[in-house]
Formats: structure tokens, C-alpha cells, sequence
């Protein structure tokens, strides 16, 4: 799982992100207190991107981190989305069991 800035491509940009069937399981989602405090302010919803990281579309990840989490979604490894919420860097982490997903700031980490 990356953090950098200097991502040439994003897994939004590979035509092959998301699909119209869900990829993995949320199991139980847990959303951290400053995240929530975050949307909360912004009047911001989570959902479109929970949806998009259980189909596939993994938001802002490296090439690496996408073909990773397609392995996982098949192999029961733990998957990792990045996106830009309200202004924010956002990470979602589902377990490989696919019982829990967390959504968290990377700072959080």
C-alpha cells in the first residue's frame, strides 16, 4: 500500500476498474472518529465510495496496489482504496477475511 504523490496512473484511469457486480464483501464497516467528524462537516456521504472499492474501483492507488487488490478480491488478501473525500485523503482497508472494512484517514494508519 502506497502513499506517494507521484502516481503516474491511477486504477480510475484503467478502464478494467469496477465492475457491475460487487468484488468483495464489507463485512462490518468501521469509520474512524476523525473521518466521520470530517464528513460530518462537509456534509459528505461514504457510500458512493464503498460502493466503488466493493466493485473494484479502487480510487487513487498505484498500479501495484490495484492488481494487488484484484489478487486479494480473489485470493481472500486484504483490499485498499484511496480517494479524495470533501478535500481529503480517505483510505478504505477490507480485511481478507472480508469481515470488517475500515475507513480511516492515512495519518490513521
Amino acid at each position: 500500500m502506497s502513499d506517494t504523490n507521484d502516481r503516474t496512473t491511477s486504477a480510475t484511469n484503467d478502464r478494467f476498474a469496477g465492475f457491475a457486480f460487487p468484488l468483495i464483501e464489507l463485512g462490518r464497516v468501521v469509520v474512524t472518529r476523525a473521518v466521520l467528524e470530517h464528513l460530518e462537516r462537509e456534509a459528505a456521504d461514504i457510500y458512493p465510495y464503498l460502493h466503488r472499492h466493493e466493485h473494484g474501483d479502487w480510487g487513487d492507488v498505484t498500479p501495484n496496489d490495484a492488481e494487488a487488490n484484484l489478487l486479494g478480491a480473489i485470493h481472500g488478501g486484504r483490499t485498499f482504496s484511496a480517494y479524495e473525500v470533501a478535500g481529503k485523503r480517505v483510505w478504505i482497508i477490507t480485511e481478507g477475511d472480508q469481515s470488517s472494512t475500515c475507513v480511516l484517514f492515512p495519518s490513521e494508519y
